[in-house]
């Protein structure tokens, strides 16, 4: 085993060559980790991977391979490893089976907090990927900070890369021109003879190639041969591996890759929490893995990568690099989480998760050193979740068709909890509020089940989901020129009721009005007959709006809460303030399934009468955010599912 511990100020040196095939060398510019297949170099002067070789042919050109930059410093972001007080780490040792492996560890400070950012690469003699882990501290008693943002990135040269690989069936070919920009991240091509990105769509943008986590696996970027003199395909990849110690739990979102192959590790775009940084705050993020490879053909190389997306590859690896790593939890700290749910009737793909206790799973960042877990609950109710660490979680259980979710507090889970036959039995009930009159939507939370959800885009050769483009190529006033009037019974959700509900369509971002549209926007009507069984001996009436995604309005200090007004044949019931902190861009970058919240109006069914009865759902008329980035400015919701019950 050897460890060096460096700094930028070091003369250069060159170790002697190990008799292991892996090597961990420095040159005067470079620390360099090498083994027979993949080159990785970082730079002395920016703690950034100037060089990345698989087999001979080089990935990044005049880019980079994956670095850290976060936005965590008053001044907004940071990419350490800059500064005159980085300093390295060089690791050079074997594991338990005898494999070489090394490692290269930055370590900056921002002076002016006394906050820290660490960059750990690992490269394992036999593998062609990059293990990487990330590690934040901060010890300031005088100020909290914020970790708005955190993530690495693989920033190659562009023309090294053909091909944009969010997840599975969701890909397209990088843009080869310039393109007119309109909103934030996204351009138009459809005036481009000959631009290949038309083939998924005329408008591209970033936020097309975002994914939720609970199934996701590898995303990153492809080139189809014609872009090197090799003229070999190759791939490069993020593996979600493991993703126990980042944000949000399985309804996380974010841009996978765009040109860039990102990791977020920290993130808000899509609603979920970002963690603050209070004295003493010290967490490590990871393990996650890079992987290169060549020779096949797109689907084939994600493929190859997509095989290492298991929380138990390579668990023993991670065991013996823990001593350079603070805070990863070993397997002796691990276990196997092992329940049986009592499931309502109906529930489809349940999923069960294990996060912060006493906390929504969504807002999981409030302690440092908080971990979210999860797996597929089976059909018998069954729910096996390996390599949890011991702890204590809330337990939350939803699915598909079924109203609300199953929390229950205090699940300690320890080494000793399933040496015995027990398995820990639960019962969910689905919410009840009497009995249901209708429902419009499915509760999964999302709103792909809508108008231009995810339905798939024919317009073009890819067709991708509708959600997934331009937000502004599904013009409201040209769907729904009278507004939506939607009637229970007789209405189709899919083409009647639309994904996003908007206060205002907005001429800022929008590449086809120059003129905001107002007329029948922010008022949705929903029809519905009742008749005299239905009413007789009921008093009370519930209407639930499970939401799926929020925007408020962004620096305009009458609509930073949202009001939300229901009105029940003609009389408003009640104003629901909907608050900021639940606000994210959802919509207008390209998600159906962000923060999601909800509400249960109730009312005397007096107010409702045989025949057509009507409820109105209004967000305020013209209610505008002013947006720092360049987005629609706007206000909006997307509903999740909503349902009427009598008692």
């Amino acid at each position: 085993m050897r460890v060096c511990k460096l700094s930028t100020a070091v003369a250069a040196f060159i170790f002697a060559p190990a008799a292991a095939i892996l090597r961990v060398t420095e040159s005067s510019v470079q620390y360099i980790l090498e083994n027979d297949d993949l080159y990785v170099a970082i730079n002395k002067t920016n703690g950034q991977m100037g060089d990345l070789i698989l087999g001979g042919q080089d990935l990044v050109g005049t880019g980079r391979g994956p670095y850290l930059d976060c936005h965590c410093v008053p001044e907004g972001s940071w990419a350490p490893g800059k500064s005159k007080l980085v300093k390295y780490q060089l690791i050079e040792d074997t594991d338990s089976p005898g494999t070489a492996y090394g490692g290269i560890v930055m370590t900056d400070i921002y002076q002016t907090t006394n906050q820290t950012l660490s960059q750990y690469w690992f490269l394992r003699e036999g593998e062609t990927g990059l293990h990487l882990f990330t590690r934040a501290t901060y010890n300031n008693d005088t100020a909290n900070g914020n970790m708005g943002e955190l993530r690495t990135l693989f920033r190659p040269q562009p023309t090294l890369w053909t091909h944009i690989y969010g997840s599975e069936g969701n890909w397209a070919p990088y843009p080869k021109s310039a393109g007119v920009e309109i909103q934030d991240a996204t351009k138009y091509f459809g005036n481009i003879t000959g631009e290949p990105f038309t083939q998924y769509s005329d408008f591209y943008t970033k936020y097309s190639f975002s994914d939720l986590w609970r199934d996701h696996k590898v995303h990153g970027m492809y080139s189809d041969g014609t872009a090197n003199d090799a003229g070999e395909t190759l791939g490069s990849w993020v593996v979600h591996n493991n993703v126990e110690t980042y944000y949000g739990g399985p309804l996380h979102s974010d841009i996978m890759a765009d040109g860039i192959a990102y990791d977020y590790i920290v993130s808000s775009h899509h609603g979920p929490r970002t963690p603050n940084m209070t004295d003493g705050f010290d967490r490590t993020w990871g393990p996650s893995y890079r992987h290169f490879n060549k020779g096949g053909t797109l689907d084939q190389l994600a493929a190859d990568a997509a095989q290492y997306a298991d929380r138990s590859w390579n668990a023993d690896f991670y065991d013996d690099i823990a001593k350079y790593v603070p805070n990863y939890k070993t397997s002796d700290k691990r276990t196997t989480f092992k329940a049986k749910i009592d499931l309502p009737d109906g529930a489809e793909r349940p999923i069960a998760i294990l996060a912060e206790n006493k906390q929504d799973f969504q807002n999981n960042t409030i302690r440092a050193d908080s971990l979210q877990f999860w797996g597929d609950v089976d059909e018998s109710g069954d729910i096996e979740i390996p390599r949890v660490a011991v702890g204590t979680y809330r337990l939350t259980v939803y699915a598909d068709g079924i109203f609300g979710q199953f929390t229950h507090d205090n699940i300690v889970v320890s080494k000793s909890t399933y040496n015995s036959i027990d398995i820990r039995e639960f019962s969910w009930k689905e919410e009840n509020a009497g009995k249901e009159i209708w429902r419009i939507g499915k509760p999964d939370k999302s709103a792909g089940e809508f108008k231009h959800g995810r339905k798939l885009w024919t317009e073009s050769e890819l067709q991708p989901e509708e959600y997934r483009l331009y937000w502004a190529v599904h013009d409201f006033p040209t769907d729904f020129p009278n507004g939506l009037d939607f009637k229970v019974g007789e209405s189709d959700p899919a083409e009647d009721f639309n994904y996003i509900h908007w206060s205002r369509i907005s001429e800022v971002g929008n590449f086809f009005r120059d003129t905001p549209y107002l007329e029948n926007v922010n008022n949705w009507t929903i029809r519905f007959d009742l008749d005299e069984n239905q009413l007789r001996d009921t008093e009370h009436a519930t209407f639930t709006v499970q939401i799926a995604g929020l925007k408020t309005g962004t620096n305009n200090p009458d609509y930073v809460n949202l009001p939300y007004t229901f009105n029940v044949n003609g009389a408003d019931v009640e104003t629901w303030v909907l608050p900021w902190y639940y606000s994210t861009s959802c919509g207008v970058r390209g998600e159906v399934s962000c923060y999601n919240f909800g509400k249960k109006f109730v009312f005397p069914t007096d107010i409702l009468e045989e025949g057509e009865n009507s409820f109105i759902l209004s967000l305020p008329y013209n209610a505008s955010s002013v947006e720092p980035a360049q987005l629609p400015w706007t206000t909006y919701v997307q509903y999740d599912a909503l349902r009427l019950e009598f008692k």
